[in-house]
């Protein structure tokens, strides 16, 4: 079964959710399209057009991108360190030095 995109409606909702996680309030933005003549915010349906358009266009190929598992042998210890990410610092091999 394949998946369906997300409405925009659903979009908003995913979108604004992270926003306010981040303390970040959409509604304090001009409502409608027109920017804010005083600041030059943009207005909030604007906004939620960019971060839909961002949304659709960059999380999908993000997520595809594969780190490389193949290259010359002594690259190949700090390529593994790139496919998950660190829990704790130092988030580089120190048993590798240069040269």
């Amino acid at each position: 079964m394949s998946l369906s995109q997300p409405t925009d409606a659903e979009l908003d909702v995913m979108i604004r959710a992270r926003l306010a996680v981040l303390g970040i309030d959409l509604d304090q933005l001009p409502a409608g399209t027109a920017a804010d003549p005083e600041t030059g915010s943009p207005g909030r349906d604007t906004a939620l057009a960019g971060l839909r358009s961002f949304v659709r266009t960059t999380i999908l190929p993000l997520a595809a991108y594969q780190f490389a598992t193949t290259g010359p042998a002594e690259d190949l210890p700090a390529l593994a360190q790139q496919v998950g990410v660190p829990a704790l610092y130092p988030s580089i091999d120190s048993r590798r030095q240069d040269a």
